[in-house]
């Protein structure tokens, strides 16, 4: 397992694309990332075995990996079961995220397979939490990072303003590694989560989320 301690105060750069997607290919994805780190981040976090490998091959910084996959009948999908977990291992990340909601898991997977089968393969357990709740079971459960992920795109916490800094410090009351991850769009709302208890912050969107932040800017120019 990495230090944790190589991310403490920093910026972690999600470098995702939407399949199909202009920018959804491993060497566009592994650029991406190698100008995150020469820009300063701290570490990245990556969607998919292939962007992984791509990413691995040109990057140093330590890499937090996690596979989206749907599957029929259940909502989670940031690493459901524990296939996508072996295939984020296989590529080589050293962080595994998942979806640490308590919603109903395919293949009668359990959060605590999950973090069992990363911590057998001595890589890291972050837990993408969606409430309090959510982190109290992951840290109980020995994951060694837990982040504000998945707050406000569930059921029971959708609409809660991002980023969600009051769970940042319910999080960080726990004790373990916090990471705030939704609503970071400038460098002073970073600042905001870390002063809130964050240990790291996650920008995706505002960094590398180019259609996104060409459309703001081009339905506001239309106005």
């Amino acid at each position: 397992m990495i230090s944790l301690a190589s991310l403490r105060g920093g910026l972690i750069v999600s470098v995702q694309a939407k399949p199909g997607s202009a920018l959804d290919d491993p060497g566009t994805i592994a650029a991406l990332a190698l100008a995150a780190q020469e820009g300063g981040a701290v570490g990245l976090r990556i969607q998919s075995a292939s962007h992984i490998r791509a990413v691995k091959a040109r990057c140093t910084l330590p890499v937090i990996g996690l596979v989206k996959r749907e599957y029929p009948g259940f909502e989670p999908y940031i690493t459901p079961t524990l296939r996508e977990v072996e295939e984020i291992i296989e590529a080589g990340a050293e962080i595994v995220a998942f979806d640490a909601t308590r919603r109903a898991r395919p293949e009668g997977t359990t959060l605590e397979r999950i973090v069992a089968s990363i911590h057998a393969a001595s890589r890291s357990a972050m837990a993408d939490c969606a409430t309090i709740d959510d982190a109290r079971a992951a840290h109980a459960l020995g994951a060694d990072l837990l982040a504000t992920t998945l707050c406000g795109y569930t059921a029971d916490t959708s609409g809660t303003p991002l980023p969600a800094l009051d769970l940042v410090a319910r999080i960080a009351e726990l004790g373990g590694f916090t990471i705030c991850e939704g609503g970071i769009g400038s460098p002073e709302a970073g600042e905001g989560a870390l002063r809130a208890g964050a240990d790291a912050v996650v920008v995706g969107t505002a960094l590398t989320g180019l259609a996104a932040r060409v459309g703001e800017f081009a339905a506001a120019l239309k106005k």
